[in-house]
């Protein structure tokens, strides 16, 4: 695997794709607003290289398709680069976040790999996020295959887990499910009975009657646009009571959320709808007490639920959060929070017609931050902790599905799954 002729899976870079429509590595495209030409460098492959992989149809034809007009060979852009630097002319480039590239680009532009990442143009990213954050039709026909094979992604996931089975049996089922369907995975599967840990991927535990399965995965199409969605189902075939408990609690937060969705609403404040809705489930099962606003003001959800509700979601699964998350979930009047919990809010900005987005409530219940709180007596005015502690094995639940702002509301996006704790446990009659 680590031998210098293997070919590794190579995944474009979305905004490249966006502009392009060409999926193939090594290029390099400019675009001259001056000139009004757009210049792809890269190479064809050598006939030792098409003995080898195959041919591959010539850049020049994939530039035709794409309406660019000026192919060059890869060893022009460095003077191309240069040329344009003597003229004194401004370069914008995007973060760079692969190896190459910014070796490459340093290079070229004559600045430190260190300082490229500040260097990168808040002009270009700003204008790409204006563009790529309002889906098209044709966009939302791809993003909707992609949640449908994710749908069947998850249901497969509840169809066949059994106590017995290892975590990687399951999930390596479940990315069977995107391949077979055309597409691949989105981003590696999240698969565990550890579901307190927000990104614990699958490994090698064995499930056990009265464990929780978290499955947080999504499918990428062959033109990657992707899917998310999270389901939590019991290793038995039903949920205990406690279980069921806590599952509906995280339900009636999801829908809580769903319910402000709409052009207009700034998502920080449906998030903190979750925030308090979680609080409010959880006073009624004496973990918390006292004034839910001040609990939800103070940060006191964030030892149930350490992350954001949702995040865009289109070409990347985190949608052009590489290109800067300042710019697709805030705005220069809204800052991003530094506080605990609310910093791991990806979007936060005010919603629009077009946006494309996730929304994934939970709660998880830690041992080390649980732990941690207590012997600090961390907000003990608002929480239980001999309650919550009879909890600390519990693990985590999380619901998630992807949905567009309409001009009035909310579409859900893709097939239905079911999602109610009864509906679940119909799924699991083994």
């Amino acid at each position: 695997m680590n031998y210098k002729d293997n070919i590794y899976h190579f995944r474009q870079d979305s905004s490249f794709l966006y502009y392009s429509g060409i999926d193939r590595p090594n290029l390099f495209l400019v675009i001259d607003v001056g000139a009004n030409i757009e210049i792809l460098f890269g190479n064809d492959l050598t006939i030792e290289e098409t003995v080898w992989t195959g041919p591959q149809e010539s850049l020049t034809i994939s530039a035709e398709k794409s309406g660019i007009t000026t192919v060059q060979p890869s060893s022009f852009a460095e003077a191309t680069i240069k040329n344009a630097l003597q003229q004194k002319r401004v370069i914008h480039f995007l973060p760079t976040y692969r190896a190459v590239t910014t070796k490459k680009l340093s290079h070229w532009l004559g600045i430190s790999p260190y300082s490229l990442a500040e260097k990168a143009s808040a002009i270009l990213s700003k204008a790409i996020v204006a563009q790529r954050s309002y889906k098209t039709n044709e966009e939302l026909v791809e993003i909707e295959k992609a949640v449908d094979i994710t749908t069947a992604m998850h249901l497969k996931a509840i169809q066949i887990a059994r106590p017995g089975m290892a975590e990687y049996e399951i999930a390596g089922q479940v990315e069977g499910v995107a391949i077979t369907n055309g597409g691949h995975l989105a981003f590696p599967t999240i698969l565990t009975v550890n579901g307190q840990y927000l990104h614990n991927h699958a490994g090698s535990s064995i499930l056990q009657k009265g464990q929780l399965v978290l499955c947080d995965s999504g499918a990428e199409t062959n033109m990657h646009y992707a899917g998310d969605m999270t389901r939590t189902f019991p290793v038995s075939k039903t949920f205990t009571t406690q279980q069921k408990e806590i599952y509906n609690i995280v339900l009636q937060a999801e829908e809580a959320a769903i319910a402000t969705l709409k052009p207009g609403t700034l998502f920080r404040d449906s998030h903190l709808v979750v925030c308090k809705k979680i609080l409010m489930g959880l006073k009624s099962l004496g973990l918390v007490k006292g004034d839910l606003d001040e609990a939800t003001a103070a940060g006191v959800h964030t030892l149930f639920f350490q992350c954001g509700l949702g995040h865009m979601m289109g070409m990347d699964l985190h949608d052009m959060e590489n290109i800067g998350e300042e710019y697709v979930g805030y705005t220069n009047t809204l800052k991003k929070s530094t506080e605990f919990g609310l910093k791991s809010l990806r979007l936060g900005k005010e919603l629009e017609e077009e946006f494309v987005l996730t929304v994934e409530p939970g709660i998880y219940f830690i041992p080390e931050l649980i732990d941690q709180w207590q012997a600090e007596k961390k907000y003990s005015e608002f929480i239980n902790y001999d309650k919550v502690q009879t909890y600390r094995n519990f693990g985590g639940i999380r619901i998630e599905e992807d949905f567009l702002i309409t001009k009035d509301a909310y579409k859900l996006l893709g097939k239905p799954l079911a999602k109610k704790a009864e509906n679940i446990e119909s799924l699991r009659n083994y």
